[in-house]
């Protein structure tokens, strides 16, 4: 039952700490494919804690926000909810803080190899890309945006070598099993996995083939976050894409676990995200 002097009264850290922390554990749950009834959380939340249904409810849509910021997975059923409280910015930067492999859910779906090992075109449900807008529809706090800034989405799928491995060997079985279905088991044979085969540097990092044996220069972009989720472009990826707009192909694999998707983007592809430089080079002459 809900505590009466909790009613119209702002959440305390404690109470916060307890929720976010909940979130986590259900996220990881679903993540994991293990059963688990949201309904059954609330209740022992709200025992806890001693707030309502509707104030727990609405504090799990704005955890979902946070997280949609950040780049990362949300529970199904939490639609996030903006215009969010700094004290509840401020709980989630402690949670991560403190259990930083909850940013690349490595508690959720365990090791990498373990992923890896799905291979089945089936497995790997491809959708369209989303659309390029002008305008962010998701509006930050100052508080919301240094959170940002401090667990950047971009920054941290990059240095996760094993991560983007990963997502190229998905990817490279996933060419292969595509041409097998197409009849092309030729084709199939000579798919090359550049990156791991010659090294980085290509521009690409696997070399397949469309139907009819005309190359293909797949570019892998892998994430634990969600399909809008920021990747870094490299300048000689992106000089590829304009010298050959034919053969280059961009595959951004994201939500990798269990159940991962994908899309495809193909040049020119400043018509399909927008470009920001983010680094310089510096030299003496």
């Amino acid at each position: 039952m809900a505590d009466q002097d909790k009613l119209g009264a702002d959440w305390g850290d404690d109470e916060l700490d307890a929720i976010v922390a909940d979130y986590f554990a259900m996220l990881r749950a679903e993540k994991t494919g293990e059963p688990f009834v949201k309904a059954h959380h609330r209740r022992a939340l709200m025992e806890q804690i001693g707030r309502t249904n509707r104030s727990v409810e609405f504090k799990h849509m704005n955890i979902s926000a946070v997280l949609r910021c950040l780049g990362l997975p949300t529970i199904k059923g939490y639609k996030p909810k903006f215009h969010v409280q700094a004290s509840i910015v401020d709980a989630v930067e402690r949670y991560l803080t403190a259990y930083p492999t909850a940013l690349s859910l490595d508690q959720a779906v365990g090791p990498v190899t373990r992923i890896a090992g799905v291979s089945e075109a089936s497995a790997l449900f491809e959708e369209p890309p989303p659309l390029l807008v002008a305008t962010n529809l998701e509006p930050q706090t100052d508080r919301l945006a240094r959170l940002v800034r401090k667990f950047d989405p971009t920054e941290r799928d990059a240095r996760n070598r094993a991560l983007g491995t990963a997502g190229e060997a998905l990817i490279v079985d996933f060419e292969r099993t595509r041409l097998v279905q197409e009849d092309r088991r030729d084709l199939a044979s000579k798919v090359r996995w550049v990156a791991q085969e010659d090294g980085d540097g290509a521009g690409y990092d696997i070399l397949s083939f469309d139907r009819t044996g005309r190359e293909r220069l797949i570019e892998v972009k892998t994430t634990h976050g969600i399909g809008t989720t920021p990747f870094f472009l490299s300048s000689n990826e992106r000089s590829l894409s304009d010298e050959r707009p034919d053969a280059f192909r961009l595959y951004r694999v994201y939500e990798f676990g269990p159940a991962p998707r994908l899309f495809k983007l193909r040049p020119p592809l400043h018509q399909a995200v927008m470009l920001e430089p983010t680094t310089y080079r510096a030299s003496f002459r």
